[in-house]
């Protein structure tokens, strides 16, 4: 097997490991409150992160303005986690991720309008993936509330705008520095507002709770997203990024086997028309700087 190959096999092992998050939160929300959940998946991710860059020597402080920008992107990342964790209460598996998936649409739209201009691709990724939600909106059911949508898609314009800082920070602090901030910054968050609300976790006794949580930290955070970064530097960016699309794919078929999940006719049109404005708004972006959709 190549060494291309063997990337190609390890993006579609990330992205099944992605695609089952939303699988662990639902285990781990029967017990468990989304704040108290977030925090913990962040805090467990955490722990080797700043392990290792204690290890590599990168826990020295940064500039001003970077820990200015890399603390609001710690803020925003916790707001991503909270509210599409939460929004798997009111919305099914499959809508849930397919609507956090989104971010490169609102990548797209925020750098639309701080430019001024906007691309064709672009603007036909915003349009189609309005008129894909505005059906899945208008069709809502007792497994897709319009609570759970808006949910969903503030975590995935809080992830666009977590994105957007992370690649405008400064090139002398790598990957390694940014996620030994925003990781802890963002555990750190949730923690205190899970103790400020009493938003619980899941109970000692309930081992498919923590099972969630643990799966969700090691197998979607570490694994998932380490393997994406180490596949990129093989692939392209572009085709990465364009992969990216099994995540909701293979997030609907895993709720639909394990929780009898089944959209209408309508949603699935909603939904089609949305992954089709995600593969747009990839093409739009394609470029060398392009970093794969990191949700879920």
């Amino acid at each position: 097997m190549s060494r291309t190959q063997r990337a190609v096999v390890l993006v579609v092992l990330a992205q099944l490991a992605i695609g089952s998050a939303a699988i662990f939160a639902r285990f781990a929300l029967v017990s468990g409150g989304p704040l108290a959940i977030s925090a913990a998946r962040l805090t467990l991710a955490s722990i080797p992160v700043l392990a290792l860059a204690a290890w590599r020597g990168r826990l020295r402080p940064v500039d001003g303005r970077t820990g200015r920008r890399l603390a609001l992107a710690g803020a925003l990342l916790a707001i991503h986690f909270a509210a599409w964790i939460a929004s798997l209460r009111f919305a099914s598996v499959a809508i849930s991720t397919l609507l956090v998936c989104t971010v490169p649409i609102w990548t797209e739209a925020i750098a639309a309008l701080r430019r001024r201009r906007i691309d064709p691709l672009a603007s036909a990724s915003i349009g189609v993936a309005l008129l894909g939600v505005a059906i899945v909106v208008g069709v809502p059911d007792r497994a897709n509330t319009p609570l759970g949508i808006a949910l969903a898609l503030i975590g995935a314009i809080a992830f666009a705008v977590y994105l957007l800082l992370v690649r405008a920070t400064d090139a002398r602090y790598d990957t390694l520095t940014v996620i030994s901030r925003t990781y802890p910054i963002a555990a750190l968050v949730l923690a205190v507002a899970a103790l400020a609300l009493h938003d619980p976790l899941p109970a000692v006794g309930d081992p498919r709770g923590w099972l969630g949580i643990f799966a969700m930290a090691l197998v979607s955070q570490l694994f998932g997203h380490t393997a994406l970064n180490a596949a990129v530097r093989v692939l392209s960016a572009t085709l990465v990024a364009t992969m990216t699309l099994l995540e909701p794919l293979i997030a609907a078929a895993l709720a639909a086997w394990i929780f009898a999940e089944r959209l209408g006719p309508l949603t699935v049109v909603g939904a089609l028309l949305v992954l089709g404005a995600i593969a747009l708004a990839i093409r739009a972006e394609a470029s060398p700087g392009l970093q794969p959709n990191a949700s879920g």
